[in-house]
């Protein structure tokens, strides 16, 4: 069931914001989407996202595994979403090559 929030658009402008959102830590990679769209765990969600340096926007589906139900200092309200399908596997592998090197740096991340 697709959560009733629709089609989602999150615009990923850099580097430092795909290191703050990308979770590889979930598998087949995760994406932390800053929103106040309602959504539950286990809610099959629609994303559009890009990746740093391009304009064109991504169709991404996957399934809520966290929520931020407020902002919290620096880190946003949303949710986190497990990337599913060719599109997501495509995301994961685009933006694993980005932050190649990168990962273990202290920088900040948008969930934990």
């Amino acid at each position: 069931m697709m959560a009733k929030s629709g089609v989602i658009q999150i615009s990923i402008p850099d580097r430092k914001t795909l290191q703050a959102c990308y979770m590889p830590a979930i598998s087949g990679g995760g994406l932390f989407v800053c929103t106040d769209k309602k959504v539950s765990l286990g809610d099959e969600v629609f994303v559009l996202a890009n990746l740093p340096g391009q304009s064109q926007k991504i169709p991404l589906t996957g399934k809520v595994v966290w929520i931020s139900y407020k902002q919290m200092g620096d880190k946003p309200q949303g949710f986190a979403m497990q990337l599913s399908g060719e599109k997501g596997n495509y995301y994961k592998n685009e933006a694993e090559k980005l932050l190649a090197g990168s990962m273990s740096l202290d920088c900040l991340s948008f969930t934990m």
